[in-house]
């Protein structure tokens, strides 16, 4: 292959992200080609999309895994980098990418990523080194069907990226509040599908466990207020999940 004509496809899945979505394709907008696919927008997230690329497609929802392998089977480039709409590429990721692309013996490569809560980057509670499967070359690469936590297959060799990802996780309390309802509601499925049980008594434990793990076993208190805010809201999506699950059953 020619390394200097190879190229770049960007896939983005959306679905009412005007917050971010301008933010996050104005950083991708050196690739060579950008996908999105949306879900049924009922804000302006498709009018910002156009303002940057022409493959702007709607489909229904069956779940992040799908939604992302439909974007993908769209993807032309030799190379694809997913990213979501609360992401963004640096400068310097950018540099790294586009050099990384030209290294033909990977099939893939790890991201750090970055992530804020509530206007603070969190570098404890699991949440850095974040490394995420994002950059791979299409022909090698689809994603797993999982409702939600999709990940990327590449058959091939894996390295790693230096330059991290940004990623606005949750921007305020009224987004938090959104993703722990929205988040809680696909792992409740993914396990009743998987043919998990729960009970109430079970939801508070584990509920519990996940703030003990992220608050005091991953560090989140060195993370000032947010960190806390953290722990509780990562034990809200793990006690509501097992609850709608019990529900389910």
């Amino acid at each position: 292959m020619d390394k200097s004509n190879i190229k770049l496809s960007v896939i983005i899945i959306v679905k009412n992200e005007s917050l971010h979505i301008a933010r996050c394709l104005e950083s991708v907008a050196w690739a060579d080609e950008i996908i999105v696919l949306d879900s049924g927008s009922t804000d302006n997230t498709i009018e910002i999309c156009e303002q940057y690329t022409k493959s702007v497609y709607s489909t229904d929802w069956q779940g992040f895994g799908v939604q992302k392998q439909r974007a993908l089977d769209k993807a032309t480039g030799d190379w694809v980098l997913s990213i979501d709409a609360d992401e963004q590429v640096t400068a310097a990721l950018k540099l790294e990418v586009q050099q990384a692309i030209k290294k033909s013996q990977y099939d893939g490569f790890d991201i750090p990523r970055l992530s804020s809560y509530c206007g603070r980057i969190i570098k404890h509670a699991g949440w850095w080194p974040d490394y995420v499967l994002r950059l791979f070359k299409r022909e090698s690469g689809r994603f797993s069907s999982d409702l939600v936590h999709e990940r990327v297959i590449v058959e091939g060799e894996i390295q790693k990226l230096k330059s991290p990802l940004l990623h606005e996780a949750f921007v305020n309390s009224e987004e938090v509040l959104a993703k722990v309802n929205n988040y809680s509601s696909l792992g409740a499925k993914k396990l009743y599908e998987s043919g998990k049980s729960s009970s109430l008594k079970k939801a508070i434990f584990k509920g519990i466990w996940m703030f003990i793990r992220t608050y005091f076993l991953k560090a989140a208190f060195l993370d000032g207020k947010q960190g806390l805010m953290l722990a509780i809201s990562s034990a809200e999506v793990t006690y509501y999940k097992y609850v709608k699950l019990m529900e389910l059953r």
